[in-house]
């Protein structure tokens, strides 16, 4: 991926990171985006029901399943 410099009309090589490196995490940020501007999907989709911890009997269990 590269960014455009405009002030001197040229592009930049961006270091290639991953999210965990970023501090991003799948629950709290890439669902989040997706369900908010799920075009960044590149096709017509329709989020029907997302992820959801809120419950009270979900925080016991933390994120782990057997």
């Amino acid at each position: 991926m590269y960014r455009i410099n405009t002030n001197n009309n040229r592009i930049e090589k961006i270091e290639q990171r991953s999210f965990t490196e970023l501090g991003f995490k799948e629950r709290e940020n890439l669902q989040e985006w997706i369900a908010n501007e799920v075009s960044v999907l590149g096709e017509d989709l329709l989020i029907i029901q997302k992820e959801f911890s809120g419950f009270d009997d979900t925080q016991a269990f933390g994120s782990s399943c057997a």
